[in-house]
């Protein structure tokens, strides 16, 4: 392969856009989180959406194929104010709430895993209980996540096709 192609395939410096929904805090959590499943050998996407509509903070996929979503709360009235967690779990094996040290460790569920994260790495301090996706919702679901990784690499290598409307 040429350089050329090379430079051309992986540009230097390319990025996705950031998602401006987000806090800086959750960003931040975001970050510690993905830092968190990447050094464990897994895989991640942000902002992935789901069949049922809802959009998962994080999606963790293992090389065993096993499935992991993680709900970043970023402050107290972040996590009153949202009741949707619940309709997650059936496109995950496991299911974690993530959430800087500022918050308190009582305030998530005790059936749900927790992780205390911040911009630079994560630490889990509960798993939660593993409940097995069916075969044909795993595979769904990682058929979704795959499409959106490519999806996701297409827009490294071409910036223009999310301005264009290709992506």
């Amino acid at each position: 392969m040429s350089a050329a192609l090379a430079h051309a395939i992986q540009p230097s410096g390319a990025i996705l856009p950031v998602d401006r929904r987000q806090s800086p805090t959750a960003l931040h959590v975001q970050r510690g989180v993905r830092r968190l499943y990447s050094e464990l050998g897994h895989v991640t996407i942000p902002e992935f959406s789901l069949a049922n509509g809802r959009r998962a903070d994080v999606i963790a996929l293992c090389p065993a194929g096993r499935l992991t979503i993680i709900e970043i709360k970023s402050s107290v009235a972040d996590f009153r104010a949202d009741r949707k967690w619940p309709d997650y779990r059936d496109y995950c094996d496991r299911f974690y709430f993530a959430i800087p040290d500022t918050l308190s460790t009582t305030l998530t569920p005790d059936d749900a895993g927790l992780i205390v994260a911040d911009a630079f790495g994560a630490a889990i301090l509960r798993d939660p209980a593993e409940h097995v996706l069916s075969g044909a919702r795993r595979k769904a679901v990682t058929l979704r996540f795959a499409h959106n990784a490519a999806r996701l690499l297409h827009a490294l290598a071409d910036p223009g096709a999310i301005r264009e409307g290709v992506l």
